[in-house]
Parts: structure tokens; C-alpha cells; sequence
């Protein structure tokens, strides 16, 4: 009677030492408590409003300056970011960045290397290329300018030789080359929209989506040695498996999630288990980031991805919050851009402290 009662005692207690014990996960209540970093934003208002809400959700900030027409002039970018490191060093961080004007004649490559030392010397922690490069610049004899161009490498060794990550925006979401109707989220549906010139569907003359793709990875794999950050999920968003090819075969680059989050939740919708597989496994090698965007007013201002708001703190922590709620949480939310419900990731604790601050603590120098 004795070993009837004890070997089922016995049984559970060999069934539950061989289960792994749960795991922890963060709830909503922890989202301003936990130590966050948005490592792809866009700050070109001079006002305290941007550094007021990071404080208040608990964020750091990565302004990222870019040669981008319809951003304030680099020079108003840098004053401002320049400005507001100053009034929190330790919360507002900002990348420089270098004009193409004149990329081909014989003075252009000082110029660059000037305007990226300059940058570094006032503070900045990282150099931003952008899709310009690509898409739109040319030389002096009219032709498209890639980013494995050779007249890049005095630029590229000089940041290569500071020992600071190139944050490279290459390309455009693949959406950009389907019609409206096939493209897979609202949100890049609008901006394509808004932005003709940059709806490489109506301009089947330009580069593929295959070439600029192509053209980043030759110029990662020339570099080995430079810390590349893929901006926009390296443009490889549509696919988590395209991305950790990617990741696998260049060592040296990392990506940021910006303005990619409801192409991840489109995906998650389909399968959650491979989404959530992919964080977990390259959890060293990704980083939160929103391109949350403050720009002057503007009454002509095209439609933008994450979209402008009057009331910009608003709709800053809406957004950190609806991305904590995905990736820290199990919990379901609408979402507009995809015309349904993500269910939330319930990544764990020690990934989201990775994602969400660490690495880009790591990838940016800034210590631990």
C-alpha cells in the first residue's frame, strides 16, 4: 500500500524537474519602470517637447540626421540635435550624416569626411547613409550612384578608422514595388502614395528592388570591418527568414525594427511561432526603434510613416506603448495597418532588455 502511494508521488516529481520553469515576461506595468532605448528617431523642432516624453516613458533617444529634402536643411538638423545633447547628454544621442552635393567631383571626398568628423566632434555616435543613395543621387556624368560605389571608401575608412556604426537606410520596403491594392500594410500604402517619386512601381526605369538589395550587401560584405546598422529591418521586412539570412551571412551588421513594426505583426498574424523564433535567436542583433518624427509645422507636409501628429508626446508614448504591448506582452491589440489583431509576443525579460536598451548601448559605444 506503501508503494502504490509513492510511485505516483515519485512520477510528478521527476515530471515537473524535467519541465523548464516559465518563463518571465513584462507586463504593460512595466513599460516605464524598464530602461528603453529608440534608436531611430528624427528630432528637428528646437523644443524640449521630444526629450519631456523620452523622460516620462522611460526612453533614450538616437536622433538620426538625414539628407532628406523634406527635412529641415543638415546644418538646422545638426544645430538642434547638437542643442538638445547638451541639455541631456545622457538621454539624447544623435547621428551625423554627409551631403551628396557634388558626389563625383574631386573635392567631394574631403568635404564628406569633413562634415562627418565635424559631426563626431560634436558629439555625434554614429554617420546615417540614406536611400538617396540608390535612388536618387547621381554623379557629375548623370549616373545612379550605389552605395558599393568606390568613391565612398575614403568616407567609409574614416568612419571605419573612428570606430563608429554606419547607419545604412538601402532601398524601401518591398511594398514599394507592388500596386497599391497587393501592398501589405496601410501605413506603406499611404506613404507611397504621398511620395510619387519614391513608388518604384510607377518608375519600372529604376533600380529593383533586387539591385539595391544586392548593392547593400556588396558593400557590407567590402567592409567587414565597419559596424553596419540596416535601417528599417535592412529592408528586408517582409520576411523574418530573408532577414536572418541576412544576419547570418554578415556578421557585421545589425538591424533596427523603425517604421517596420505592422509588417512584423502582418507576419505574426500568419505565424506567430516564426516571428517570435526570430527575435529569440537574434536577440544580440536587434534594435527597438520607432522613426518617430518631429518636424516643423508644415500645412503641405506629405503623408509620413510613423504619421505626423498635432500633439506629438501623445502620440510618441502611443506608440512606444502599442510596441511594448506587442513585443513585451501576450496581449491582442487592433491593428489599423493591417486591418486586424496582432497578439502580442511575450518576448522574455532578458530579450526585451536586450532590444529594448543593451544592445543598442552596445552597438553605439555608449557602455552598459
Amino acid at each position: 500500500m506503501i508503494v502504490r502511494i509513492l510511485l505516483p508521488t515519485v512520477a510528478m516529481l521527476l515530471a515537473s524537474a524535467a519541465s523548464p520553469p516559465p518563463v518571465a515576461t513584462y507586463g504593460e506595468g512595466d513599460f516605464v519602470r524598464v530602461r528603453k532605448f529608440d534608436a531611430h528617431v528624427h528630432a528637428n523642432v528646437d523644443t524640449p517637447e521630444f526629450l519631456a516624453v523620452a523622460r516620462s516613458d522611460g526612453f533614450e533617444l538616437l536622433s538620426i540626421n538625414v539628407d532628406y529634402p523634406d527635412f529641415p536643411p543638415l546644418a538646422t538638423q545638426e544645430a538642434i540635435a547638437v542643442k538638445m545633447h547638451a541639455a541631456d547628454p545622457k538621454r539624447f544621442h544623435f547621428a551625423t550624416t554627409f551631403s551628396m552635393d557634388g558626389f563625383g567631383t574631386p573635392g567631394w571626398p574631403a568635404r564628406a569626411q569633413q562634415q562627418v568628423t565635424a559631426g563626431l566632434a560634436r558629439g555625434a555616435v554614429a554617420v546615417k547613409v540614406w536611400k538617396n543613395i540608390g535612388m536618387v543621387a547621381k554623379d557629375t556624368q548623370g549616373k545612379r550612384v550605389f552605395l558599393d560605389d568606390p568613391r565612398f571608401d575614403p568616407v567609409m575608412a574614416n568612419i571605419e578608422t573612428r570606430g563608429v556604426p554606419l547607419i545604412a537606410h538601402q532601398g524601401e520596403p518591398r511594398n514599394c514595388w507592388l500596386p497599391l491594392d497587393e501592398m501589405t500594410t496601410e501605413n506603406d500604402r499611404a506613404y507611397f502614395k504621398a511620395h510619387s517619386e519614391y513608388y518604384m512601381y510607377l518608375h519600372p526605369e529604376e533600380p529593383s528592388y533586387e539591385a539595391l538589395m544586392a548593392a547593400r550587401n556588396r558593400f557590407v560584405a567590402r567592409h567587414p570591418k565597419l559596424s553596419v546598422v540596416g535601417a528599417h529591418m535592412a529592408s528586408l521586412e517582409w520576411s523574418v527568414d530573408e532577414l536572418a539570412r541576412f544576419l547570418d551571412h554578415y556578421p557585421n551588421a545589425t538591424v533596427d525594427l523603425a517604421a517596420r513594426m505592422t509588417n512584423l505583426q502582418a507576419q505574426s498574424v500568419k505565424d506567430q511561432a516564426k516571428v517570435r523564433a526570430f527575435f529569440l535567436k537574434y536577440q544580440d542583433r536587434l534594435l527597438y526603434g520607432t522613426d518617430l518624427t518631429q518636424n516643423p509645422p508644415d500645412p503641405a507636409a506629405r503623408a509620413q510613416n510613423p504619421p505626423a501628429a498635432d500633439d506629438f508626446p501623445a502620440e510618441a508614448s502611443r506608440v512606444w506603448r502599442a510596441d511594448w504591448r506587442y513585443l513585451a506582452t501576450g496581449l491582442s491589440q487592433r491593428v489599423d495597418a493591417i486591418k486586424g489583431d496582432a497578439a502580442g509576443l511575450a518576448l522574455p525579460r532578458g530579450v526585451i532588455d536586450k532590444i529594448y536598451y543593451a544592445n543598442a548601448r552596445r552597438v553605439f559605444r555608449l557602455g552598459t
